[in-house]
């Protein structure tokens, strides 16, 4: 499949224009609003075309798919554009910025009969399939809770407008506690019915929030707690899922990398429990291919990407408002 990035970020640097051509695939072009920028970077990764016309990039009948990594206000005009022309789009999160965004862009790739999937990587981590696993065979009993730890420090080189600009889709809530609303719908598969939130600006936020905490109600009866920080350098991320027959203890693994260590306890002690070490990302990559070719939903579709949002926007109007919160999904299935 050849691939246009939308978008000369550090992810795709990192991780994805890897994950993409490990899996067969060609990038080649590469948008950026600095074409001096987006001309550097096709330098460094072997990329053949670039500049900041996405019009042209789009008609460009080789790319088959774009990946789109810019700013989070950008992700609608684009992902749009990019399935009028008949591109399958593979986005980061979160999808938009507003529910009537995301609603547009799965209608959209729908009618156009394109794939459209969300790039949360962590669902497609070796750990967190290991968890779901454990969980639906009942190895937990009844999930009684289950408690997310994402509170992290946002790295010197992602600092900018996460830290201080609203407008761009800036804060902790729309960063990370997406991929936490991701998380716990996938491994638990429900989505909450209420949420309750606070949120806080403790040092590194300006005008936006850069820690978060919420508690969500699940329609099965089980609790979820959600933290969510850019300001805590010594800690680490996992998360515990605790049920009538065991608990799963899993650090580490709220992460970009295939790391982290499992351990569950039951009645009969603690155990280790082994995980697939793959990358997130070329896992990820290789499911949404295999959609686009088949016409299959994407392991991470248009859909999971609008109820992470959801869940997200609903956990800051709890912050905001100091009310709990009640989420009606009838209008976003």
């Amino acid at each position: 499949m050849n691939w246009a990035l939308v978008g000369a970020s550090t992810i795709a640097s990192q991780y994805m224009i890897g994950a993409l051509r490990a899996q067969g695939g060609t990038v080649r072009r590469v948008v950026s609003g600095s074409a001096d920028h987006a001309a550097r970077y096709a330098q460094e990764h072997d990329i053949p075309h670039s500049g900041t016309d996405l019009d042209a990039a789009l008609a460009d009948e080789a790319v088959e798919a774009v990946y789109i990594s810019s700013t989070n206000e950008k992700h609608h005009a684009q992902a749009m554009a990019a399935i009028a022309a008949g591109k399958h789009v593979l986005c980061e999160k979160p999808l938009a910025l507003s529910l009537a965004e995301a609603r547009e862009m799965i209608a959209a790739a729908e009618a156009a009969g394109v794939a459209l999937g969300v790039n949360h990587h962590l669902r497609h981590a070796g750990s967190h399939r290991a968890i779901r696993e454990t969980i639906a065979a009942g190895r937990l009993g009844r999930v009684l809770s289950l408690r997310v730890f994402h509170a992290v420090h946002l790295p010197e080189h992602l600092r900018g407008w996460r830290l201080d600009n609203p407008g761009a889709g800036g804060g902790v809530i729309p960063d990370i506690t997406v991929h936490n609303a991701d998380t716990v719908r996938f491994l638990l598969q429900e989505d909450p019915i209420s949420v309750v939130a606070q949120s806080a600006s403790s040092g590194m936020g300006q005008g936006v929030e850069d820690s978060a905490m919420s508690v969500w109600s699940m329609p099965s009866g089980a609790m979820v707690f959600s933290h969510e920080s850019f300001t805590h350098p010594y800690t680490t991320s996992g998360l515990e899922v605790h049920g009538t027959e065991g608990s799963l203890i899993a650090r580490g693994v709220m992460a970009q990398e295939p790391e982290g260590a499992l351990e569950l306890v039951t009645a009969d002690g603690r155990s280790a429990l082994p995980f697939d070490k793959t990358s997130l990302y070329e896992t990820a990559v290789a499911g949404f291919m295999r959609a686009a070719r088949t016409g299959k939903t994407p392991s991470a579709s248009g859909r999971d990407g609008l109820l992470s949002l959801m869940i997200a926007l609903a956990v800051r109007q709890a912050a905001d408002s100091g009310q709990c919160q009640t989420l009606e999904y009838g209008a976003a299935t």
